[in-house]
């Protein structure tokens, strides 16, 4: 194997998407209502490993076996993108436990810390005096999600071993 050949690990495979692949893809994500709630337009294609589960599970499943340039709508019910809404979820908080500032409203969204640091939304559900109810749910659970999906590239994941045989020097892949 030459070494351009090699190289090739870095560009664009000709084939369907599968499990450990990067795929490089343009959404649009939309309610029932038709409104986008996402997207990619303006700027770079979403790129994330295939079956890591960086993305929801509907949205990953729908990109496996697409082709580059392919092109598909697809609906992704709740238990396959951001759950059913758990009224479980909706937690007391002390008035005195939020910032001062601004005032809570219904509606309005909070960033909340998890004990390990993690940020994620919350919504303030309603205030009843010194209470505020806070929803713990995503914003999108319990919702059917529409996207409108195109296949820009598919990038093997590969890593370097520059001592497999027929691998030049300088090779960026293992030729696996």
């Amino acid at each position: 194997m030459s070494e351009e050949e090699c190289k090739k690990c870095d560009e664009t495979v000709d084939r369907a998407v599968k499990q450990g692949d990067i795929a490089c893809i343009k959404y649009t994500g939309k309610l029932d209502s038709g409104e986008v709630f996402d997207t990619s337009e303006g700027r770079e294609p979403l790129e994330f490993e295939a079956g890591s589960g960086k993305v929801i599970k509907g949205f990953d499943d729908a990109v496996k076996g697409m082709k580059k340039g392919d092109k598909k709508t697809v609906e992704i019910l709740p238990s396959e993108g951001y759950g059913e809404r758990d009224e479980k979820r909706i937690q007391q908080v002390p008035r005195s436990a939020l910032p001062k500032e601004p005032e809570p409203k219904e509606g309005m969204m909070l960033a909340m810390k998890t004990p390990d640091g993690n940020m994620f939304p919350a919504a303030i559900h309603k205030i009843d005096g010194d209470i505020v109810h806070v929803d713990l749910n995503h914003p999108l659970a319990g919702k059917t999600l529409k996207f409108d999906l195109e296949l820009v590239e598919i990038k093997e994941k590969k890593e370097c071993n520059e001592k497999e045989e027929g691998c030049g020097d300088g090779c960026s892949c293992s030729g696996n």
